[in-house]
Formats: structure tokens, sequence, C-alpha cells
């Protein structure tokens, strides 16, 4: 009794003591960046699994031992060590310099000090604060190297990429996208932007030679959002917005009066100087271009808007409106019936503002094993024309689970609805529907609809629509022809007919990581994409190409699905100051998909849109198709001293796209770093980080379709007989592009990380180019692919980051990035080289001439010498070549006339093409700056390009006098005898030489836009925390907001090749408000 006795009195003091030794601490942590509470931080005692997390006040209190340590962390920050006191307050410095020390590279992350290539990061800051449908679109003006273009303005529509220049004349030039490691064959669009974390852009063999044959045009890295192990959260973001047309109209005649002004002096001074062969006197002339003015012959305009006294013209003999003509006429069909006749806006009729809205919900959480992130998206974007949106459901799941300390599993799961209605954009050719965004060049005297005798629009009865000029005199038997889009009004077709599309995709990775002996990880990546869609299509059965036969529908059932699996082996040994890290792998890629298409014709009802509710079968058809990769890859890093770095790696790669015997190739790059600023006799203090950097790296493409290395066929019917066409000739001895990039340059930082960023020289040859040729119809065969050239881009890129003011309530941060190169085709097959052109050997396509020495899209033309100022004519230039006295031409010393003098003619055909210079831009970049100041944030995002020419199809059309099409304010500017100094042709019906192709129409691709605008406000923390919630912010976001050109209307973002069109969905303008609320 007394021994226990004994022992309770010596548990009881012991206790007793280790209660006195427990200390009771509080405290709060406190950001050191906004002052504000830190929620969620984790408060650790050293040495033990004992901890605490702070409250919505950035509290915390614990029990811990006397004399404890406490380690404070958060994600994003510095952790602090802090000896344990009573009332602790604790000041976190934000991480970023940490945050940004971890590149993504292939199969892996890569210290950004240790990082060899050229690689750029755009984060979820930059991605989420634009408003864009698909992620790829924030990269625009943020990434040097990086020029993107967008042709239209359709929701939905997808902008063009190029990285580094242009690889190939016919291969293609996209970038591969990889989405958290594995290959990503699906539309960008299915992955909801606010998912992203980052997207790293690879620009440099030595960066993305390990992804071999779909790496050559650089690749662009997704890494989505995960679970964080800190805390949880959940946030809802919300935005609603409006669209409206970005781009305006060029600046066309848009006063009828002056509109008919203008063609009367076409035809006026077409009847004094050609009628009949010979010029009229003015008298006649006056009558004879009043007559045909606005008649239905092949000079007139076909109708006549205005109301004047019979006895009397349209235009008086000074050229000007009648003064006693009224705008709107009254006229009698062959009914009997009153029409009205007045002309209307018809842009006005297809274009309006539109609403853009946009919710997400995501959550992120963990447990002490797990952590897990989802999401939900919705987005509604409606089109700012009649017949079109883009309607998208995505939703994503991603986890993993640490089962013990050498196995991790992880799964990310992403499945999106869409679906979509696209305005017809046909050829607008006679009897067709029509391209509705064609009535940008319709002259300005046109009704869009018929009026009856009080001034009323009809009605159409069996559409319910209203009625609409179709310009054929048929509905209406008034004699009236239209001549620009005759008979039809594609804005009445829009109304009705269909166009329609809907899909699913979904895409799955799955990924083990294992971890064995010492420094040995294993890691699997196993991805599918499934992408399924059906898109249906009709025609009405009263307007239109399909009135004739009842209407028709279209139906279409697509599938395609690809995986990817992926075996990756780590050693990552570390011998004192040698670093090393060894890695291999095996990858193996499959693609497949199936189509399956019918028309037909008569349909029972416009209503009931499928294949069985219409009877006359048009065509039906299927197909299917795949592609193949598979590669072995290793690679191997060294660091000494983390001072010296240097990259080895090698991929094997074989192609489906390939003959059996040409399938395989070897695509390999050498990197190294020097980090200067670790030197010891390195002596700049103002000097965070100094690195030089060098790589080359061979790679290869094979971005052409299937079966090119074989004869191939389309099978038709020959009198119910199966029969065979030839359709393009196989060639068994094409192979891989061969791509070789060199890159050098340094990384900088200075002034504790005020400024940094990179300046590279970059060096991107191509051999043995892809290029499809055709064939003349006698060989029976379209054409064939062949190995036949060379190219190179060499340029130089800047990157420039300023962290100008950092102080506690104020910061101000700049940015800016530009690209230069120069695009050379350094040589052409001997077999291609079919003609020269101002000494280059090569060939022409099109209006671009692809020569030895010149750039890709160099355009070949005939040259413009202005105006003969006597006669107001066109004048072009024609070379004339030197001749000996026999009479022969004399030659240079590549077989090619010697040119003895240049003249002046007026005939195009007697004109001579010349090199006219080159699309591409000298320069390309964006700047732009944010502020934030107590919890205002402000951001604005420029883009520009200098140099480089567009062909103006848009311009040259409206500078020519085309019967009932729109005209340019320019006309105004145009030769006379009172104006002999004109550069401008005068106005003449039927001059075919006044608006030839030359290089007249050539105009600079240089602009500047104005491309973002975002300020936000976030409201203090003590407001929100008493509702439990940790931060709301309220913002404005406004994007594609200005643009100017050399030319209003004209948009040199359309294409890289010079091609613009105002015949397309215009790009818009979008300004939204927003709200995201943290939980």
């Amino acid at each position: 009794m007394k021994k226990r006795l004994t022992m309770f009195l010596a548990c009881l003091f012991l206790s007793l003591g280790v209660a006195m030794a427990q200390t009771h601490v509080t405290g709060v942590v406190i950001s050191a960046e906004d002052n504000q509470p830190v929620i969620g931080a984790f408060v650790k005692v050293l040495g033990t699994t004992d901890g605490a997390q702070t409250d919505l006040d950035g509290k915390f209190e614990l029990k811990v031992p006397a004399g404890a340590m406490l380690e404070f962390s958060y994600v994003g920050m510095t952790p602090k060590k802090v000896k344990a006191a009573p009332n602790m307050r604790v000041v976190l410095e934000s991480d970023s310099k940490t945050m940004e020390e971890v590149v993504v590279v292939a199969y892996g992350t890569q210290k950004k000090s240790a990082f060899t290539g050229s690689a750029a990061v755009v984060k979820s800051g930059d991605i989420t604060k634009v408003q864009v449908t698909s992620a790829v679109d924030a990269l625009k003006n943020k990434v040097s190297g990086v020029q993107m273009t967008q042709s239209s303005g359709d929701p939905g529509s997808s902008s063009g990429i190029l990285i580094r220049g242009i690889g190939s004349i016919n291969a293609g030039g996209s970038p591969l996208y990889v989405v958290d490691g594995s290959p990503f064959d699906g539309d960008i669009k299915s992955i909801n932007p606010q998912d992203i974390e980052s997207m790293t852009v690879l620009k440099d063999a030595a960066s993305a030679a390990l992804y071999g044959a779909r790496g050559a045009n650089g690749v662009i890295i997704i890494t989505t959002k995960a679970g964080r192990a800190d805390r949880g959260t959940i946030t809802v973001d919300a935005k609603w917005g409006s669209k409206s047309r970005a781009i305006p109209d060029y600046d066309y005649i848009n006063d009828p009066a002056a509109y008919y002004e203008m063609y009367y002096k076409g035809l006026y001074n077409y009847a004094t100087d050609a009628k009949d062969g010979k010029g009229m006197t003015p008298e006649k002339a006056y009558i004879w271009a009043n007559k045909n003015l606005t008649n239905s012959s092949s000079f007139g305009l076909g109708y006549n808007v205005y109301t004047y006294p019979s006895s009397e013209r349209l235009i008086g003999t000074d050229g000007k409106l009648n003064p006693n003509a009224t705008l709107g006429r009254m006229v009698t069909g062959k009914d009997g019936q009153q029409y009205w006749l007045q002309p209307d806006n018809w842009l006005d009729a297809i274009y309006s503002n539109a609403l853009r809205q946009e919710y997400s919900a995501t959550a992120v959480g963990n447990t002490d094993k797990s952590t897990f992130y989802g999401s939900v998206n919705y987005l509604q974007d409606d089109g700012i024309t009649v017949a079109s949106d883009y309607r998208r459901f995505t939703g994503r799941l991603k986890a993993d689970y640490q089962i013990n300390d050498w196995l991790r599993i992880g799964g990310n799961m992403n499945y999106s609805h869409y679906s979509t209605h696209s305005a017809n954009s046909g050829t607008g050719k006679s009897g067709d529907s029509g391209n509705m965004f064609a009535f940008t060049r319709i002259a300005p005297i046109y009704p869009l609809y018929l009026r009856d005798g009080n001034k009323k629009i009809m009605r159409h009865d069996a559409s319910g629509l209203d009625a609409y000029d179709y310009g054929d005199d048929t509905s209406t038997g008034l004699g009236l022809l239209r001549p620009f889009l005759s008979g039809s009004n594609a804005l009445s077709d829009n109304r009705v007919n269909l166009d329609f599309a809907d899909g699913n995709t979904f895409n799955g990775v799955a990924t083990v990581d294992v971890r064995f002996l010492k420094d040995l990880t294993f890691r699997s990546v196993n991805s599918v994409y499934l992408n399924e869609s059906r898109s249906k299509s009709t025609t009405n059965p009263w307007f239109g190409l399909y009135a004739t036969e009842k209407g028709s529908v279209a139906v279409e059932h697509d599938r395609s699905w690809s995986y990817n699996y992926q075996q990756v082996l780590n050693w990552k040994p570390v011998f004192g100051l040698h670093d090393f890290d060894f890695m291999v792998g095996h990858e193996y890629y499959r693609f497949t998909s199936t189509s399956l298409s019918g028309t037909k014709t008569n349909m029972f009802d416009l209503n009931y849109s499928e294949l069985s509710g219409a009877v006359v079968t048009k065509g039906t058809s299927s197909a299917s198709g795949f592609y193949n990769t598979e590669g072995w890859f290793g690679r191997v890093n060294y660091s000494y001293d983390n001072k010296y770095f240097g990259e080895v790696s090698y991929r094997r790669d074989a192609s489906s796209r390939f003959h059996p015997n040409h399938r395989w190739g070897n695509f390999w790059s050498l990197g190294g770093a020097w980090l200067i600023s670790k030197e010891s006799w390195f002596n700049a203090p103002w000097v965070d980080e100094l690195k030089f950097k060098a790589s080359y790296g061979a790679q290869g493409n094979d971005n052409i379709g299937a079966f090119r290395y074989t004869n191939t066929y389309s099978i038709v019917s020959s009198d119910n007989a199966v029969a065979t066409v030839k359709n393009s000739r196989g060639n068994e001895k094409i192979s891989w592009e061969k791509q070789g990039m060199f890159n050098v340059g340094f990384d900088f930082s200075f002034f504790r990380q005020r400024l940094s960023g990179s300046i590279v020289y970059f060096d991107r040859s191509t051999k043995d180019m892809l290029a499809f040729f055709s064939l003349p119809i006698t060989f029976g065969w379209a054409g064939y692919y062949d190995n036949i050239g060379d190219m190179s881009n060499r340029g130089l890129e800047v990157e420039l980051f300023g962290d100008i003011i950092r102080t506690r309530d104020f910061k101000w941060g700049a940015h800016l990035n530009l690209t230069t190169y120069k695009n050379k085709i350094t040589r052409i097959a001997d077999a291609n080289k079919t003609m020269w052109a101002d000494g280059a050997p090569g060939y022409q396509s099109g209006r671009y001439f692809y020569g030895e020495g010149q750039s890709m899209y160099t355009y070949y033309l005939k040259k413009y010498a202005g105006v003969d100022p006597e006669t107001g004519k066109a004048l072009y230039w024609q070379d004339k070549y030197k001749k000996n006295a026999a009479g022969e031409f004399e030659l240079d010393k590549n077989g090619q006339p010697i040119v003895e003098e240049r003249v002046k003619v007026e005939n195009t055909e007697n004109a001579t093409y010349h090199l006219c210079g080159t699309s591409l831009p000298d320069v390309y970049g964006g700047f732009g700056t944010n502020f934030a100041w107590k919890g205002f944030d402000f951001s604005i995002d420029f883009g520009y390009q200098l140099g480089g020419q567009v062909y103006d199809d848009n311009y040259a059309a409206a500078m020519n006098h085309n019967r009932g099409s729109a005209m340019h304010v320019d006309l105004h500017k145009a030769w006379s005898p009172e104006n002999k100094g004109s550069n401008i042709p005068r106005v003449q019906s039927q001059d075919q030489y006044t608006n030839a192709s030359s290089d007249r129409w050539l105009t600079s691709a240089s602009y500047f836009s104005l491309q973002n605008i975002n300020l936000g406000y976030t409201l203090p923390v003590k407001l929100t925390r008493k509702y439990g919630v940790s931060k709301v912010r309220i913002y404005a976001v406004g994007d594609n907001l200005w643009l100017w050109s050399k030319r209003k209307g004209l948009d040199p973002r359309q294409s890289i090749n010079g091609g613009v069109s105002n015949v397309l969905y215009s790009n818009v303008r979008t300004i939204s408000g927003g709200i995201t609320v943290t939980f």
C-alpha cells in the first residue's frame, strides 16, 4: 500500500510539472504584402506533430512547451521560424521568387536557374483577367516569339498561333498542346480557363525536342489547378457583359445621293471615253448615263429609290443629285399592288450588341494524405449577329492520394458539353443563300425589306418572317434586278435556316508515382480523350438555293478518340557538388476518327430537321482515319555547384504518316547555362541573377495528311458500277521535315528583382520542307507531296518585367516584350524551280513567289506606276529587255533576259511581275502596366506590330466601279481635269485595268491595339470576415477595345500571310463586370 501511494504521488507531481511546462500562446499572422490577416496559415510546433491554423481573423492559439520554436507557413509565402511568446504578431513575406524557381518542362519540372532553354510562363492571374473562350487567347501580346491571328469573331472561334516564325510551306505549323503531362488532341475551348494554373510556352529545341515528331512547332504545356495541402476553399465567380462589333466598316460612301452621283460619274466618263468605240459628246453622255444609271442593263444599278418629276433626270448636268429628288419611291407591281422603295442599313440589321455571361465555382480540399480540386463552369456567349451563339458547360475533378511513403496515385477528369449556332457565310452567288457578311459591301441604295404602299414592312406568311427583298423580281414583278448578291437575302435565310452543332468531350489522365531504392522514381501517365459531335444544317423551302427542292437537311456525326501511354524512370543522384538527373522513357500514341453524314431534300416540315423528315436522298458518306506515333527517349541534366548546368536529350520516334521504310526519325538537343552571378569574382551588388544560356537541337515535323506516301483514289459510280478516280499520287520517299534550332541569350534580374527579363537570339532552320505540287490535268493525278527545300527563321526576343514601386499600400509594375525575325527560303529543289523573279529562282503560287533568298510570303505582283496626268488612266510598269544586234535577248548569268529600261503602260497584260515585299512584320509584341492601391487593382495591356504588308482586297473592291457594290470615299479624290495630280485613276465604268491586281493594294500591316483593361476592388477582410467570407473582389474588364491600323476597317491581325477580308464575322469587343467570392 505504501508503494502504491508513493507511485501515485510521483505521477501526480510529474503531471503537474508537465502542465506547468506548457505555455498558452496566442497571436495573429499578417501578410507583409497588404498588411491583412493571413487566413488558414499553418502554425507548427517544431519537433512535434502539434499545430494549428489561423482563423478568419488570422488569429491562432495553442499550448506549447516552454521555449518551443514555432514554424509559420502559407502557400506563396516564405516560412518563418519564431520562438513562442505571448501575444505574437508574425509577418510573412511573399515568396514570389521561390514560386518562379520551377519551370514545367517536357516530362517533369526543372529549377528555373538550371533551365538551359527558352520558355515563357503565363500564370493563372493573367489568364483569368481576360474574357476568353479558349485559354490560349490569353497569350496574345503576352509572350515574345508568339504570333496569333484571329480571322473571325464568331462565338467559339479560335485563334491561329505560330511560335518563332514559319516552319514549313505546307506542313502544319500549330504547336503541340500538353495538358497535365499528356499530349492533348482536343479543342482547347473544352478546358475552362479558370481551371488553368499556368501555361508554359516551350520555344526552343532543348525544351521541346523530347516531344519528337509533334514538337517541332513549339509546345504549350497547360498545367491545371490542383488541390492544396494547406487548407480548403470554395470560390465562386460570375461575370456579365456586352459584346459589340470591334472593327468598323471601311469608309464607304454611305449617302444614297453621293453614291448615285459617284456611279453616274463612272458611267459619264465611260460614255465620253469609249462608248461604242468612240466617245460621246457631253450632252449625249449626260443623257446616256442617266438612262443607264438605275435600269437593269449591264451598266445599271437596277434600283431607283428617289422620287423626282418625270420630266427631269435623277442627276443634273453638274453631276449632282436633282434638288427636286426626295428619298423613297412608290412603284406598282405586276400584281397591281403598290410597293414603297427605300434604302436600308443592311449591316445594322445583322449586327447588334449581345450578351456574354459566365459562371464558375471551384472547391479545393485536402486530408492528411490527399488533395482534391473540383470545378464547374457555364459559358453563354451570344453572337453579335443573328443565328450565332456558343454554349459550354465544363466540369473537372482532380485528386491525388499518397497511399504510403513510396506510392502516390492521381486522377484528373474533364468533361465538356458544347453547342453552337453558326451564321451562314456562303459564297454569295446568285441563287445561293449568300454570305450574310457580304452585306458590308452592298451599295447604300438597296432595300432590305419589301414594303407596302403604306411604307410598312410586309410579312411572309409561310415563314412568319418579315418579307425580304431578294432583288430578283420573283416576288413583286417590279422589274428590279439587284446586280450585287442578286437572288439572295442571307438575312432571311439565316433567320429560318439552321446551322447547329453540339458535342461532348471527355479527357481523363491517370498517374502513378513510385519511389524505390535511393533517388529513383517511376512515373506512369496514361490519358484518353474522346470527342463526339453531331452537326445539323437545313435550308428553307421558301427562299435561297434549295427553294425549288422544298428545303434540304444535312446531318453529320463525328467521333474521335485517342489514348497516350507514358512510362518515365528518373534517377537523381547527388555526389558532392555534382547533381545529376537521369531520365529514360517510352511513349505510345494512337488517334482514330470516324464520321457519317447524309443529305436529303424535299422536307416534310422545316421544324422536323432529321433525315427521316425529307424524302430525296442527295448524298451519303462515311469515313475513318487513324494516326500512330511511338517513341523512346532519354535526358541527362547536370549541375555543378548550382553554377554550371548542362543538358542532353534524345528521342527516336516513328510516325504512321510515312512509308514503313522512312517512319523512324532521330531527334536530340544539347544545352548549357552559366550562372555568372554566383561566381566568387563577380561583384555587382545590384545584380540579383545573371545567367548565360545556349542550346541546339534537332526536331521533326510530320504534320501532313495520312497516306501521302501511296496513291489514293476516290470511289465513284459509273452506270451503277464501281469505278475509281485518281486523287493524289503517292511518294514513298517523303519523310520528316527536319528542324534545327540554335538558341543563345541571357536571363537577368537586377535591383532586388525590380527589373528582370531575358534577351534571346534564335536561329530556326528547316530542312526538307514538305510541299504539295499540283499536276497538269493530263496526268490524271491532282498532285503529290515531296520534300522540296529549306527555310530559316532568325530573330531576337526581348522580355522585360518591372517591379517599379513596392510599398505596403501601393504597387506599380510594367512589362514589355518584342520579337523581330527574318524568314527566308534558303533552298528550293531544282525540280521545283519553274521560274526566276528579280534574280531569285523558285515557283509561283497565287499572289506569292516561293523563291530562294525570299521570305515565305513574298508578294509577286505587277507594279503600279500611278496615273496618266492627261487621261486619268491607271499606269503600270513594264520591263523592256536588251537585245543584241541579231535581235535576240541578251541573257544574264542565270539565263534570264537583261532589263534595259522600264516603261509605263495602261494595259496590265503587258505589265511585268515583280517581287513586292512580304506580309511578315519587322517587329511585334505587347506591353502593359498594373497598379494596386489599398484594395484597388488596375491593369492595362497593349499589342503592336510594325512593318509587313497586307493585300487589301476589301479596299481594291471598293475603289472600283462595280455594279451595286460599295464604293470608298477615296474615290472623291480620284483624277479629274481639275485634279490631275491625283494618284487615283479616274472613276470609269467597264475599265478593267483600274483596279487590276498590283502592288497598289499593298498596305502597311502595322497596328496598335488596346487589348485589355481590368479594374477591380477587393473588399477589406475586416468587413468580409464577419460573414464567413475570406475574400470578395468586384471587377470590370474590357477586351479587344480599340485598334489603330493604316486604314479604317482594316484588321491586319486576321492572318500571317497578309490576307484580309471584311466579308467574315467581325471581331468583337467585350466589356463585362463581375464578382469573385472566396469562402
